[in-house]
């Protein structure tokens, strides 16, 4: 959005992770190659912004498992705007050939149940359109937070999203109309807000942890943009509850889990499933966790990761409908010394961590938390966690 406004202003609070740095490495000094590595929303934004960069020739590639993880949807709808790109290996994968140059637009329609990666994408670009943007998302729409957060950064941008269709001008639940007329974005300074998703860790962590203990968090709103606050009510049935502060939140384990089950759609907050399950498991708390269709494609399938490292831990998790996950209090003998691998993915190594509360483990190339909270390691050391490497 700052790129887009062409905005000399700061952005405040900006994270450090690898996604952060590869974006502003992408736009402050692109070239004719960019790896964005292993960073999916860093491929999905900067794909639709260099298609409509006018004089940009671009490639933009990433790691292995980005070059598996699906982009011709949203490909496919850039082209039918005008944009001017090409596979470079695999249809519908990339790497992506880019010839930057002002859309069209016009009309396009989505499954509403595609990543929000794409619609977001999509959306920020549409005020720079010629025509601007009619989407039409049809059938159930997932993640909404996550368009809503669009939505409202748009507008504090200076730009109007107006929306039409179930919900009428909030995104609804079946069938939305997304109005974006081409229009000036405006340059403004903005801060960010500490990330949610990295909070629940945090939270996780409390969960585990004896009756009475307090983590503070800075940089988190009551009023959130982050779908992931949510975090705030999922908890609380864990005995973990909230205190707003005036620098952020106060955690603090209340009580015991009042809960001995729980069934949630996570569809709008899927970074959160991981944790859930894994503390969900280790409190004895039978669950049935639905929405988690975008979890195969992940930065890997979290799914089947999930149940291989908890199998290790002694807990046997089914799945189906390859979106449903459900553990019905079934063990297995768990590995003495349980080795947790990461598979290239952050959030399993944060998921996993907090299990050393309960007892001792051991996690497999730790360094991928670099992703999106790079000093996670450093955090938990100062609140008390004994951590060593080999």
């Amino acid at each position: 959005l700052r790129a887009l406004s062409q905005s000399l202003f700061p952005i405040e609070n900006l994270s450090d992770c690898d996604d952060t740095e590869v974006i502003l490495s992408a736009l402050h000094t692109p070239g004719q190659l960019i790896d964005i590595k292993a960073a999916g929303t860093a491929m999905r934004f900067l794909t639709a912004y260099f298609s409509q960069l006018e004089g940009a020739n671009i490639v933009i590639t990433g790691t292995e498992r980005m070059k598996n993880r699906p982009i011709g949807i949203l490909v496919d709808a850039l082209r039918s705007l005008g944009a001017e790109i090409e596979y470079v290996e695999k249809k519908a994968y990339p790497p992506l050939r880019i010839k930057g140059k002002k859309l069209k637009g016009g009309k396009i329609s989505l499954d509403g149940g595609v990543s929000s990666q794409y619609i977001s994408a999509l959306m920020m670009i549409a005020a720079n359109m010629q025509d601007g943007l009619r989407l039409e998302l049809k059938g159930t729409v997932v993640s909404r937070p996550y368009l809503h957060m669009t939505d409202r950064m748009m507008k504090e941008f200076g730009i109007l999203v107006e929306w039409s269709g179930s919900g009428d001008s909030e995104p609804g639940t079946e069938g939305v109309l997304i109005r974006i007329a081409c229009q000036p974005y405006l340059p403004v300074s903005y801060i960010v807000e500490s990330d949610w998703s990295a909070a629940s860790y945090w939270y996780e962590i409390a969960a585990l942890s004896p009756v009475g203990t307090t983590i503070g968090l800075s940089g988190l709103y009551c009023d959130s943009l982050q779908g992931d606050s949510n975090i705030i009510v999922l908890f609380e049935s864990l005995g973990v509850v909230t205190e707003y502060t005036s620098s952020g939140v106060v955690v603090r384990k209340k009580s015991l889990p009042v809960v001995d089950s729980i069934e949630y759609d996570f569809v709008n907050e899927p970074d959160c499933a991981q944790t859930l399950v894994v503390v969900c498991a280790l409190l004895d708390i039978r669950f049935k966790f639905s929405g988690l269709q975008s979890l195969r494609i992940k930065e890997t399938d979290r799914i089947g990761a999930l149940q291989k490292e908890l199998k290790k831990l002694g807990y046997l998790v089914s799945d189906f409908e390859h979106s449903v996950m459900v553990w019905e209090g079934i063990r297995c003998e768990p590995d003495l010394f349980p080795v947790i691998d990461t598979y290239e993915d952050h959030r399993m190594a944060m998921a996993f961590a907090p299990v050393s509360v309960l007892r001792e483990i051991t996690i497999n190339h730790p360094g991928v938390v670099s992703k999106s909270y790079p000093h996670f390691w450093d955090d938990l050391r100062k609140v008390g966690f004994k951590i060593t490497e080999s």
